[in-house]
């Protein structure tokens, strides 16, 4: 046996990257603020799509916090919050495809456009300067991918609730609003398996690493 995990085994704490650190702090910001913005906004005008938009940021804002938590963690503990992110974005998801599910056989008004689209253009405008600060590090672990992922399932979302606005004002109906909303939702469910998939092979191969290592 050498020495158990010592030397050559690749479950072992990394540096702590400042940069990844801080791109981190500034999107968790960010993320919460845009939450609290969305939601209230979402409510107020009765806009499915920006209920789902807001869920998702309060989803980002637990998965970055996560992040910041195990930074310079072991393999094992990186890909275990990553897990768990993707586990949150799953739930997350398969809760707005409820409540847009639950609009359809409740909702009688449409919400309003203009709302819809101010909205959806001061968080797409966040949510793309998210991506900027992260774009350098959207490689690497399932944990720095699940980052990434959600970065850029809110940057997709939110020109969706534009659009969702457009065809709301366009077609005078809630539909638009409704469908995008169950786009987003089903982003979430996808992207949610990316990440839990990822990490689930990290997690084995760690786990076959450090075997193959207390063997020698």
């Amino acid at each position: 046996m050498a020495g158990g995990c010592c030397g050559g085994c690749t479950d072992t704490p990394l540096p702590i990257n400042k940069s990844w650190r801080r791109a981190l702090l500034i999107a968790l910001f960010l993320n919460a603020s845009m939450f609290a913005v969305e939601a209230g906004a979402g409510v107020s005008v009765g806009s499915a799509s920006l209920q789902a938009d807001a869920i998702d940021f309060l989803g980002d804002s637990a998965n970055y916090a996560i992040s910041l938590s195990v930074a310079g963690m072991a393999l094992r503990w990186r890909a275990g919050a990553a897990f768990l992110k993707g586990l949150t974005l799953f739930v997350a998801g398969i809760w707005v495809m409820a409540n847009a599910g639950w609009m359809v056989m409740n909702s009688n008004h449409p919400p309003h456009p203009d709302a819809m689209g101010g909205i959806g253009l001061l968080v797409l405008a966040v949510n793309l300067a998210c991506a900027l600060i992260l774009w350098t590090h959207r490689k690497g672990d399932a944990n720095r991918r699940s980052v990434w992922i959600c970065s850029r399932n809110d940057a997709i979302g939110n020109v969706a609730v534009v659009l969702a606005a457009l065809g709301v004002f366009g077609t005078r109906s809630a539909w638009p609003d409704i469908a995008v909303a169950a786009i987003l939702a089903m982003l979430g469910i996808s992207g949610g398996v990316q990440i839990m998939r990822q990490s689930r092979v990290e997690l084995t191969d760690n786990k076959s690493d450090i075997s193959r290592h207390i063997n020698v």
